[in-house]
């Protein structure tokens, strides 16, 4: 075959196709270098570990519930507040964040709250911080959940999906992430005993219409 059109052959192929699949297997990340850290600034957070007592602050939360906007976050913190029988749904709730404009953050008994923004990036400094401050509060058995508004294909208003699998651009179950140099790939298959966990719970409720499907996540709103 001729060069050039070993060229127009190549061009032809869809830059989303893999050529191998992504892992549905979990992906656990290690970092033995937090034990050995004399110090730990969660710099986005204002949070520390040489000026706070991690796991006295956090070290009871089993449910890390996540959502673009702070105030919305802090809405669901109230309603949590009420819900748990700590207080009423009008509590001020303090900010653990305030220190910063970056995220906020709010704690009601087991349930962490905090804001992420709008975007991967941001969500994803969140998470690299919120992940090392559970970690150094000696936190197991956490549950995560991000909560927010979506698009619905095929769906009616106001249905409630609970998400089996995020996608990409390329519809593909995957993050990546460029590390040093090197592009790192992840899964994003998630919890499917806790989707369904979550579905039986909504039809008990039977107040809203809820789903299990997919969501596709992209790095930009419009495009």
């Amino acid at each position: 075959m001729p060069d050039s059109d070993h060229k127009m052959a190549s061009s032809n192929k869809d830059p989303c196709k893999k050529e191998t699949a992504c892992s549905a297997k979990c992906a656990y990340v290690s970092n033995p270098y937090l034990e050995t850290m004399k110090e730990d600034v969660l710099y986005h957070f204002d949070l520390g570990t040489k000026t706070h007592d991690f796991r006295a602050m956090f070290g009871d939360v089993k449910f890390l519930c996540v959502g673009g906007s702070a105030s919305r976050m802090k809405a669901f913190s109230q309603y949590m507040n009420e819900l748990l029988g700590l207080g009423s749904a009008t509590d001020d709730i303090t900010n653990i964040c305030a220190g910063t404009d970056r995220y906020s953050m709010y704690k009601v008994g087991p349930v962490l709250a905090v804001s992420h923004g709008m975007g991967i990036p941001s969500i994803s400094i969140m998470l690299h911080e919120i992940i090392k401050l559970l970690c150094h509060a000696k936190c197991t058995e956490v549950l995560a959940f991000r909560i927010g508004t979506s698009g619905g294909i095929g769906l009616l208003p106001g249905t409630v999906v609970i998400s089996k699998v995020s996608v990409n651009a390329c519809f593909d179950p995957c993050f990546e992430q460029n590390i040093m140099g090197m592009l790192v790939t992840y899964p994003t298959v998630l919890n499917e005993c806790l989707a369904q966990e979550l579905l039986k719970c909504s039809k008990e409720i039977n107040q809203f219409n809820s789903i299990i499907g997919t969501t596709l996540c992209t790095s930009d709103f419009y495009e």
